[in-house]
């Protein structure tokens, strides 16, 4: 019989497995304590579990191994982890340390089917969808080697998490869980291209992470030449549905701007952007590109970039991003990831 990786179950889940196999539900709340809070992934050291019970747990269960084939560490104490899957693929990591805040941004895919011209991952294309357990596998791994707890998820990973729905929801609501990683829902952060139907059906899931759409353009005519999906997504789609989202959830939207170089900084970029967060009453990170070898996008001048924000600032709360660890390409695309960094903020 194959064994069931013990990270795919949800804690209700393995309530119903261990009540399938003769054992009480509460069992389930037990070995979840010791797996996202612990740590512990060796069945025989759960020592409040009957040793039969060990023994049985051993054919029944397994936490596949991720391992740690490269590790990178930036002068900010940013770390970024080259996973080797169970199955022979590889996904990337990234610890970023922030005083008592630990966040971690997790990927999703194997690669990214969305293609963004300026990203590395886009480059790469597109193999599969990470199973549930390879997604709180990584913070598992991660916590376990840094030996701190983790605080917060940011899925800007490789990979669109809303085209691997059901599972990236299912590591949700592991990661909040209190007898799993216990982080609550405010302090995780899902980004998306905009794909319409995962932006309407999150609006209805009982737990939500904070909402980041990856705009990137102000307008279809430019979002078309950099983002290949909006033919099929376009904003006069997404749009709708973040307002809908809103209206649902009644909680606050970002928009995350990657701003390049004579492709879409203008001032009449900005005045559009500004009016889009307007309407949705959002947030917008402006996020200057980190420049990707063989691509020939660059970021605009640091006066740009400034100018830009200023406009958009008019009534719109607005961070402009620097990256954490770019000497590792622990930064957007590169490392073929988004995430959270030092924020100068206009109010």
């Amino acid at each position: 019989m194959k064994k069931k990786e013990l990270l795919n179950f949800t804690k209700e889940e393995l309530q119903g497995f261990m009540k399938a196999h003769g054992e009480p539900s509460y069992r389930a709340s037990q070995i979840f304590r010791w797996v996202y809070q612990k740590g512990i992934l060796d069945f025989s050291q759960m020592t409040d579990l009957g040793k039969n019970l060990r023994a049985k747990l051993r054919e029944l269960l397994t936490i596949s191994p991720f391992e740690v084939k490269k590790l990178l560490s930036s002068q900010d104490g940013t770390l970024k982890f080259l996973f080797s899957l169970p199955h022979g693929d590889e996904i990337e990591s990234v610890v970023m340390f922030y005083g008592n805040r630990i966040t971690i941004c997790v990927s999703s895919q194997v690669g990214c089917p969305v293609g963004c011209r300026f990203c590395a991952t886009g480059m790469s294309g597109f193999r599969r969808n990470l199973f549930t357990y390879e997604i709180v596998g990584q913070i598992l791994f991660a916590q376990n080697y840094i030996g701190k707890k983790i605080t917060n998820i940011v899925f800007m990973g490789m990979g669109e998490p809303l085209l691997n729905y059901d599972n990236v929801i299912k590591a949700i609501h592991i990661i909040n869980d209190k007898e799993g990683y216990n982080i609550g829902q405010r302090r995780m952060t899902l980004s998306t291209i905009g794909i319409v139907e995962g932006i309407k059906q999150l609006a209805k899931e009982k737990i939500r992470p904070n909402l980041a759409f990856s705009i990137h353009a102000p307008s279809d005519e430019i979002r078309d030449k950099i983002v290949p999906i909006n033919k099929k997504y376009p904003l006069s789609k997404i749009i709708p549905a973040l307002i809908e989202y809103r209206k649902i959830t009644h909680r606050k939207i970002t928009l995350e701007y990657v701003i390049i170089k004579g492709i879409n900084d203008t001032i009449q970029d900005a005045r559009i952007l500004r009016d889009i967060a307007r309407k949705l009453r959002a947030k917008v990170n402006v996020i200057p590109l980190n420049p990707v070898p063989g691509l020939d996008f660059l970021p605009p001048e640091e006066e740009t970039i400034e100018r830009f924000a200023r406009i958009v600032s008019e009534r719109v709360e607005v961070s402009i991003r620097k990256s954490k660890g770019r000497e590792i390409q622990a930064a957007c695309g590169q490392l073929r990831a988004e995430y959270k960094l030092k924020e100068k903020v206009y109010q």
